[in-house]
């Protein structure tokens, strides 16, 4: 099956026969697999008034009826997943399976989630009042959608990070104008096209597609709210133009992300976790082990098994160049090239772009340079193609280098030993970064009492990654790593803004604390809140008696 339907990319393109155009590669072979529309602000201005001409229907829809849209939808991508997940990996670079199990798997169950959770999150909550003067008040809390929710997502999970927030956003009642990376515009066009399958009205969901500029002119647009998933710099900027007009914000943006392995972990089991969290998705990934801590009981039985299992990966790309011939033995070399077209057989992927690999490049090299040890790996992969580098090992870094300090986002590595876990807490901490850490060890109490002294969105004992797969679970951090959460009840709070509701059930009584100052009222406000805050109780009545007599001495004058 084609990773894009041809005549699905002719569509697109015959809709964009004016204006500037830009292609789209396959990472791993550089092919063109598309080209598509660099749109103009007044084409996005356009696309964001139909979003929110359409938003108002679609907050009055049932939410029941939105989510059998969704639904719906779940029920599509099923059906579609091997084809979805080709899209996927042609233009990430990821094996397919990885597709599957990162992304599509992810998207079905964040719908089974908003089925099972939106419909009483969205109902209004009776607010209980403990003041007794206001006991006679009845007092609501409504959840309302914002309008239009622009989401700016990144390349590295292209239909699971977009369709997560998008299917949130539309869930909560908003309508959603979506700018997917320039790198990988095309997963966020096969939600597109599901969710329109499914019955969704098409102003509902707009895939605007194009550069930073695209992003830029998105900002400026009349949207309510902006959620970015990126890099730090950028979301700074994107922070700066959203406060211009207070425009809410949820902004991810990266990791630096630490594993903490215990002397009573089973180190077996720590090193696979070590090499699948550090290299899945070519290591790609803001929740990637980027930071390992081992202690020093166990530091070289580690790194013997973290270097053998790394060895034994399988290098490659599901979507080979034509010239290579399936079957080539290629498994000598320490990273064994995996087989073209055997998608099965393929461990790890291309990196997105030549400026990512020569980042991850050059802090390997400043790590060699400043004494680390080089264990794995550490060199291009060039018989595959130009952004292929071998998945990377280095042993003895410290805090002095790039490697430990700078987001490398790519198949590397880096290990160190510690002694106590003081330190292990301390190094841990001492980054700019605090997404995700984890932890692991053989009692899990343990790691649960450590797990309260890391600074970081969140904290996995005995696991890595897997936390951006729990639907309940809120994903976001602290530090540079930005502001808001997605996922779970804290991802639905960010697609609405809270209204209060407070009715009074004496309408034609008039209020206590309205005009007639004077010294009664003083008198009568005073002796009330000796009657509710005082410590002693003789207070409390002394209050009482004060207030009561007060309010009647008001009501007779």
């Amino acid at each position: 099956m084609p990773a894009i339907p041809q005549p699905e990319i002719a569509a697109v393109q015959s809709n964009a026969q004016s204006g500037p155009q830009f292609a789209v590669h396959n990472p791993a072979t550089q092919e063109i697999i598309g080209t598509l529309p660099n749109l103009t602000a007044n084409q996005i201005t356009d696309a964001v008034a139909k979003a929110n001409a359409a938003q108002s229907r679609w907050a009055a829809t049932p939410v029941r009826e939105r989510l059998r849209i969704l639904a719906r939808f779940a029920e599509l991508l099923c059906d579609q997943k091997n084809a979805v997940a080709s899209v996927i990996s042609r233009e990430a670079g990821k094996p397919e399976a990885e597709a599957l199990s990162t992304e599509i798997l992810v998207v079905l169950d964040t719908v089974k989630y908003l089925a099972n959770h939106v419909p009483a999150f969205l109902k209004p909550e009776t607010i209980a009042h403990g003041n007794p003067i206001m006991k006679l008040k009845a007092g609501q809390l409504l959840r309302e959608p914002y309008g239009v929710i622009g989401i700016i997502s990144p390349w590295n999970y292209p239909f699971s990070l977009p369709s997560v927030q998008t299917l949130t956003a539309l869930a909560t009642g908003n309508a959603v104008v979506l700018k997917p990376s320039e790198f990988t515009p095309f997963s966020s066009l096969e939600l597109e096209k599901l969710l329109r399958a499914a019955g969704l009205d098409p102003d509902l969901l707009q895939v605007i597609t194009g550069d930073g500029a695209t992003g830029a002119a998105l900002l400026a647009a009349k949207i309510q709210k902006v959620v970015f998933t990126g890099s730090v710099a950028t979301g700074k900027r994107v922070a700066q133009a959203a406060a211009a007009r207070l425009l809410p914000v949820v902004l991810e943006l990266g990791g630096k992300d630490p594993m903490i392995v215990l002397e009573d972990a089973d180190v077996d089991v720590a090193s696979s976790a070590a090499v699948w969290g550090a290299f899945m998705n070519a290591g790609q990934t803001c929740l990637s082990v980027e930071r390992c801590y081992v202690q020093e009981a166990i530091y070289e039985e580690f790194l013997k098994k973290c270097v053998e299992k790394t060895n034994k990966l399988r290098v490659g790309s599901s979507h080979p160049l034509r010239h290579n011939q399936p079957g080539k033995d290629t498994s000598q070399p320490a990273q064994r090239m995996g087989h073209p077209g055997q998608d099965g057989e393929i461990d790890m992927g291309p990196m997105i772009h030549e400026r990512q690999l020569r980042i991850v490049q050059s802090h390997v090299e400043d790590a060699v340079a400043h004494g680390a040890r080089l264990l794995a790996g550490g060199k291009l992969v060039l018989q595959l193609g130009p952004n292929f580098f071998a998945p990377t090992i280095l042993a003895d870094v410290d805090h002095s280098m790039l490697i430990m300090r700078e987001e490398t986002f790519g198949p590397v590595l880096p290990i160190c030993s510690f002694q106590t876990e003081d330190e292990a807490v301390s190094l841990a901490n001492d980054s700019d970064f605090g997404l995700a850490a984890c932890i692991f060890t053989g009692k899990r109490n343990r790691g649960e009492t450590l797990a309260r002294r890391i600074h970081a969105g969140t904290v996995m004992v005995n696991d890595v990654i897997a936390c951006f797969g729990i639907s309940e679970a809120p994903h976001g951090g602290v530090k540079a790593s930005g502001i808001g959460r997605t996922h779970g009840r804290f991802g639905l709070e960010e697609m609405v803004w809270p209204k209060y509701v407070d009715s009074d059930r004496l309408p034609r009584m008039k209020k206590l604390w309205w005009y007639g100052y004077g010294p009664a009222f003083a008198h009568q406000m005073g002796g009330f809140i000796e009657l509710l805050f005082a410590k002693k109780l003789i207070n409390r009545l002394r209050g009482g008696v004060k207030s009561t007599k007060s309010y009647l001495r008001r009501r007779l004058l």
